[in-house]
């Protein structure tokens, strides 16, 4: 297919002839391992380099022989969608010792490997530091011992080392994510889900125990996710008398016609004393105190099991190709890095210094000094631990801010998993600030119509686990009834809007902003945050409900391509969503490891496509069996996935079939991923104290009315790389595509060269965007916006 200009040609720039790479897993395995293996085999094969399996983690390296093996490019097929690790995980006390590490030494030198791709936590990639900084002694002692000779010694001098961050815990800082977290929250919550059922049914209570001996992300995230009435953590343990406080909320929840009650409690959570509070001591105060029937699950091991989630597959992809780059990149004076995202950025960071802040947290938990723990944590758990406070906690209304204003929140444009979860974020900040909240139904259609309503604290329980919009959403844009809307605006007094929705609600905003000319109903603060599944609103990198679409459409590839297992080659054609804007099509091929997928951004003819298929003939006459070519639905109006399953069945033919399958709305369906509910929570949240600040600022004292008419006062906030950011929605006008909904520049477009590299394509890869070593800062600046909203 027509490739994008790269700004450098990758074997021009960098090449891995005559170096050797390796890939090991140590510590915990993590979903998502198998994913970053695979990436470092491929990308290492692709430059040039051999590339070597060292089986077993560390001991494997120690014990060399069978346990270090070259990889080929079939060795790592079929892996991608398959959790823990597949060449194995060990944890290696011999390695601790000098003697240890002379024997995985020498092993390494017999090989010719110097370069270790280690993926695993901070004691894996600690024990792999300190072996890079004794490794110039370790080949002096093994010259001196006859084991090597000069020449080997000068050879292999140097040994380059960049570590991926394994662990579900997402324990280590420096960085956003780490790999296997995103999976873990899934398989939390879908226990959750399963439990609230249940719970509901027989008015129970559940205390949840869920991993995190010494970090409480997993409890925490999972408790914003699910709307938890009380969570337990180790970095923040609770008040003194905190007993008396949760079960006056359990008991107020309930009085309020909520049939059950949630409470996580991460493993390692301790009171103020250092103490233990485990789930049995929850369950026991809650029977004892209210009486209520309360049941515990621990869900342990669970949750480091089953098929990685969308965002791991592709965090560990990236992750596994930008590895390879630093290596290539690396010289005798680099430090040992570690690479990982910070938003939708590549970052590379020294390693030792994210080690020492990671330790830092754990000597404030030591030393009692909580409130620093929670900092080194990083702005991302701070603001978490923030949102989940003032959603879950409601003030009593004499605690309560009156400000007399009222906001109104409404659902605009296609369904979209994490719509409800915005809603109730919306509902309970703006309350908690003071505001009296409307909810309007069905879009600008019920806006007309009058389907407006006050909606209270309560009203939004449990809304964030639901898919779709409760509230009702149309695609009906405001020009057509701008009076009408107008009327309902003054006779509800609403002083602000707030728009959850995709494409329809960008240019809602630009019909409201126009309208402010003619009627001052609409001189008011209005501000709306992007949902929708095809993530094609100009101004914000990802909108909610992308990520669900993306698992949906994961998972069902996973299916699909497992249907054919035991038969003979077969290529399976698969049609996404997206209006015209590829990403289902390009993240969701990274993600299911596909062959090939048109978008309507890089046109392609008949001559792509021949080139696709002889591509695809040739991979099935090795030992690959299944090949997965995705197409956007409007890729091409002429190349339709009816023709081109007929062109790939045909020229195909004697060498594989073919099949097709049309996803369709089941993509829009289904309960919101983790990451969608707290992106959705967390945005809706920054969205709503930006209309608190508005308000005061153009409020007018002398005329008693809100007035606002400046272009900032009507923004997009979306997610740009790192950032939350506002954006007046007139500056976005330029960026944008109105033909055929879409933004002009998009940056995922950038990904796309790595699913053709995973996929055996030779193609040009733009490096000028890839990680540049930075350092490890406390809280940096923005951090909690650029979480990738986990």
């Amino acid at each position: 297919m027509a490739q994008p200009d790269g700004k450098k040609i990758f074997f021009e720039n960098l090449s891995g002839a005559g170096k050797a790479i390796a890939v090991l897993t140590s510590g915990g395995d993590a979903q998502g391992m198998n994913a970053a293996v695979r990436a470092v085999v491929r990308m290492g094969l692709y430059v040039g380099a051999k590339v070597y399996f060292i089986h077993e983690g560390y001991q494997g390296m120690v014990d060399g022989g069978e346990n270090i093996k070259e990889a080929t490019w079939e060795s790592v097929s079929s892996m991608l969608q398959v959790g823990g690790t597949v060449i194995g995980s060990a944890r290696c006390k011999e390695f601790r010792s000098h003697e240890g590490r002379l024997k995985a030494a020498h092993n390494l030198v017999q090989h010719g490997i110097t370069n270790l791709c280690v993926i695993g936590g901070d004691g894996s990639l600690t024990g792999a530091n300190l072996f890079r900084e004794e490794w110039s002694g370790l080949l002096g002692e093994l010259a001196e011992q006859g084991l090597i000779d000069a020449d080997a010694v000068q050879k292999y001098s140097a040994l380059h080392i960049v570590g991926m961050v394994g662990s579900i815990d997402n324990d280590f800082c420096g960085t956003d994510m780490t790999i296997g977290t995103d999976s873990a929250l899934h398989r939390i919550i879908e226990v959750v889900d399963a439990i609230m059922t249940t719970a509901q049914s027989h008015q129970r209570t559940f205390v949840l125990e869920v991993m995190g001996r010494h970090c409480g992300y997993l409890a925490l995230v999972s408790a914003l996710a699910c709307g938890a009435d009380w969570v337990l953590i180790p970095e923040m343990p609770p008040e003194d008398g905190w007993e008396d406080k949760m079960c006056e909320k359990l008991s107020a929840t309930r009085s309020r016609g909520t049939r059950l009650n949630i409470i996580i409690v991460a493993e390692g959570a301790i009171d103020r004393h250092g103490k233990p509070i485990t789930s049995g001591i929850v369950k026991d105060l809650v029977v004892k105190c209210l009486g209520f029937d309360t049941r515990v699950t621990i869900l342990g091991h669970v949750q480091r099991g089953g098929t990685p989630s969308a965002f791991d597959r592709i965090l560990a992809s990236r992750m596994g190709v930008e590895a390879v780059l630093a290596l290539l990149e690396t010289t005798a004076n680099t430090p040992a890095c570690v690479v990982s995202l910070c938003g939708n950025q590549s970052v590379r960071l020294p390693l030792m210094e994210c080690v020492q802040m990671t330790q830092e947290v754990q000597r404030a938990m030591d030393g009692k000094r909580f409130e620093e723990a929670v900092k080194l944590r990083g702005r991302s758990f701070e603001n978490n631990l923030k949102t989940y406070k003032l959603l879950a906690h409601r003030k009593p209304e004499s605690e309560l801010p009156v400000s007399n204003f009222n906001v109104a929140v409404l659902n605009v444009g296609a369904p979209a998993a994490g719509m409800n979860a915005a809603v109730r974020s919306a509902v309970r900040v703006g309350i908690s600030e003071g505001h009296k909240m409307f909810a309007v139904s069905d879009g600008f259609e019920g806006f007309y119509k009058g389907q407006i309503k006050e909606i209270k604290w309560a009203d939004v329980g449990g809304w964030t686990g639901q898919g779709g919009s409760l509230l009702g959403t149309k695609r009906t844009l405001p020009a057509k009834h701008i009076d009408k809307i107008a009327e309902q605006m003054r006779m509800h007094n609403i002083n602000a809007l707030l728009i959850v929705g995709g494409f329809e609600g960008f240019l809602s905003l630009l019909e409201l902003l126009t309208a402010r000319g003619k009627y001052d109903e609409f001189c008011v603060p209005m501000v709306m945050v992007p949902a929708t599944v095809s993530n094609n609103v100009p101004g914000s990198d990802l909108s909610i409900g992308a990520d669900t679409a993306l698992n949906a459409i994961t998972t069902t590839c996973d299916r699909i391509k497992q249907s054919a297992s035991g038969t003979k080659r077969r290529v399976f054609i698969i049609e996404t969503m997206g209006g015209y804007c590829g990403y289902l099509a390009s993240v969701g091929g990274l993600a299911a490891g596909a062959d090939a997928a048109y978008i309507y951004e890089e046109p392609f003819d008949i001559r792509d496509l021949q080139a696709n298929v002889e591509h695809l003939t040739e991979k099935m006459k090795t030992s690959i069996q299944r090949g997965l070519v995705l197409r956007n639905e409007n890729c091409n109006e002429n190349y339709t996935t009816d023709f081109i399953y007929q062109l790939y069945s045909e020229e195909g033919r004697g060498v594989f079939d073919s099949r097709k399958n049309v996803l369709g709305h089941m993509q829009q369906g289904g309960a919101p991923s983790p990451f969608d509910r707290n992106f959705g929570t967390k945005i809706s949240a920054k969205a709503m104290q930006w209309i608190s600040k508005k308000l005061l600022e153009t409020f007018r004292h002398d005329e008693g009315r809100v007035f606002a008419n400046t272009e900032e006062s009507c923004c997009l906030l979306g997610m740009r790389r790192r950032a939350l950011v506002f954006q007046p929605v007139v500056q976005l006008k330029d960026e944008t595509d109105f033909v055929h909904r879409i933004p002009k520049e998009q940056w995922w477009l950038k990904l796309r060269p790595l699913m053709k590299i995973l996929a055996k394509y030779k193609t040009t890869f733009d490096v000028s965007d890839s990680g540049q070593l930075e350092h490890v800062v406390r809280n940096r600046p923005k951090e909690s916006d650029a979480s990738v909203a986990i």
